[in-house]
């Protein structure tokens, strides 16, 4: 395991620039698909690389949301996806009291994206502390919700152990047009 990646969190030195060049809805809808998510995704899979080189990792799409996975140790990387607003749906509890975490109740079956943004359960699902499932991580979804055309997103960070499934810290964040990058680190 590399120190630098536990040490570190994924830096995003030209995000700034990349969101000021989206001064209209429409441009910054395209702007969004055609350079700041490749840019992130490049990003995380920078850092995630320092940790795990030869790691097995997958972009899955699953409508309103898509995700990097790496099949490997079988973990979550990153979630992602544009807000539409409140998701009508009704939350798949049986899939999530179905998600494993032995560590309950500390440890909560939290979504990776939000189910309020329309994130599923599945895939979606990573083990996270209860406290901050119900807590602070709220702050920047509510506003995901309150805020269509925002991207909203979470990269899981791990420990020293290569095989660890359980972040032991998560990058939130919220991009709106017109506004500086909202990025929060927790530990988990």
């Amino acid at each position: 395991m590399n120190s630098s990646y536990v040490a570190t969190a994924p830096a995003y030195p030209e995000l700034s620039s990349l969101l000021g060049t989206a001064s209209s809805a429409n441009l910054w809808a395209s702007c969004l698909t055609a350079k700041i998510i490749p840019y992130l995704v490049q990003a995380w899979l920078r850092h995630y690389r320092m940790a795990l080189s030869d790691g097995q990792v997958v972009e899955v799409n699953l409508d309103p949301f898509s995700y990097l996975f790496d099949i490997g140790p079988d973990r979550l990387i990153a979630a992602w996806g544009i807000s539409r607003g409140r998701f009508p749906g009704d939350r798949p509890d049986s899939r999530i009291k179905g998600y494993p975490v032995s560590m309950r109740p500390v440890y909560h079956a939290g979504h990776a994206a939000p189910h309020r943004l329309g994130g599923g359960a599945d895939i979606n699902l990573a083990a996270q502390f209860g406290s901050l499932n119900t807590g602070a991580f709220r702050e920047l979804e509510n506003r995901a919700v309150k805020t269509p055309g925002s991207l909203y997103f979470t990269y899981w960070l791990y420990g020293t152990s290569l095989q660890a499934q359980t972040a032991s810290r998560i990058q939130q964040g919220l991009l709106t047009r017109g506004a500086p990058a909202d990025i929060k680190l927790f530990k988990n």
